[in-house]
């Protein structure tokens, strides 16, 4: 099997315009397996790549340049009856109250009234990881605002994807082993909730630093600056080949 990262977009939010939101999926085979956040226009970008709305979602924090896009997937599910309950929503439960406060508990989610948001979708609350396709994803807290309200996502022997964060190289010490790719939130300039390249330079060792793509950074010319440094930077609709998963370790699930 061949297995790849598809970057729909790379951009801070306030370059979603012009990278496009942060967000990836995991393909196999060139099929989407897991789409990562869903922020205002990663919908039409997954549409346009794949034709069809996402089997398996993971939202990695609420804010909404990694949400918003959830109200227009909500709309096509519930509106087609065969579609309708069919993409699995992945969110740590600690995320629950803050998702439901972000996107479904606005008065009225149609004007017909008599549904309830999450009745579009399979919504599964996760902790320590979850199954997907018989693969086990670990996820695991960053460090971006208030503790326990943002979480990344690895994939032992393929990939580590930060989301939004500070370092965490103790986290990265646990799951980013042997040569997995880690998909890392950096600008060229860091502030108390994202990780700059002097942060990046301070905190990992080179051997970890080989190994990163950088995202969610702030322009393309910022893009550009990060990589005359000798860094992989990643770009929208960019497809990175992965390591093929291990089998779920002893204490998955």
């Amino acid at each position: 099997m061949n297995w790849h990262l598809h970057f729909l977009g790379t951009g801070a939010a306030h370059a979603a315009r012009e990278l496009g939101s942060s967000a990836v999926v995991l393909e196999r085979d060139g099929v989407p397996v897991l789409l990562v956040d869903c922020g205002p226009d990663t919908l039409d970008r997954y549409l346009d790549a794949y034709g069809a709305l996402p089997p398996a979602l993971y939202v990695t924090h609420t804010h909404m340049d990694h949400v918003a896009g959830l109200e227009g997937l909500f709309i096509k599910l519930w509106f087609d009856e065969h579609l309708r309950g069919t993409t699995r929503v992945f969110a740590h439960a600690a995320l629950l109250p803050w998702l439901q406060a972000r996107v479904a508990d606005y008065p009225g989610v149609l004007a017909e009234g008599g549904v309830n948001f999450w009745e579009a979708f399979r919504l599964v609350p996760c902790t320590r990881g979850f199954w997907l396709d018989g693969l086990w994803f670990d996820v695991f807290a960053t460090r971006h605002h208030r503790p326990n309200t943002s979480f990344g996502l690895a994939l032992s022997g393929s990939f580590v994807y930060t989301g939004d964060t500070r370092p965490i190289p103790e986290v990265l010490a646990q799951h980013a082993g042997g040569n997995v790719l880690v998909a890392h939130d950096c600008g060229l300039i860091g502030n108390p909730s994202h990780t700059g390249i002097e942060d990046i330079e301070r905190e990992y060792d080179a051997v970890l630093r080989a190994r990163l793509l950088l995202y969610h950074y702030g322009s393309a010319a910022d893009g550009a600056a990060l990589a005359a440094r000798g860094y992989r930077v990643a770009a929208a609709g960019q497809r990175v080949a992965l390591g093929a998963p291990l089998p779920p370790h002893a204490d998955a699930g």
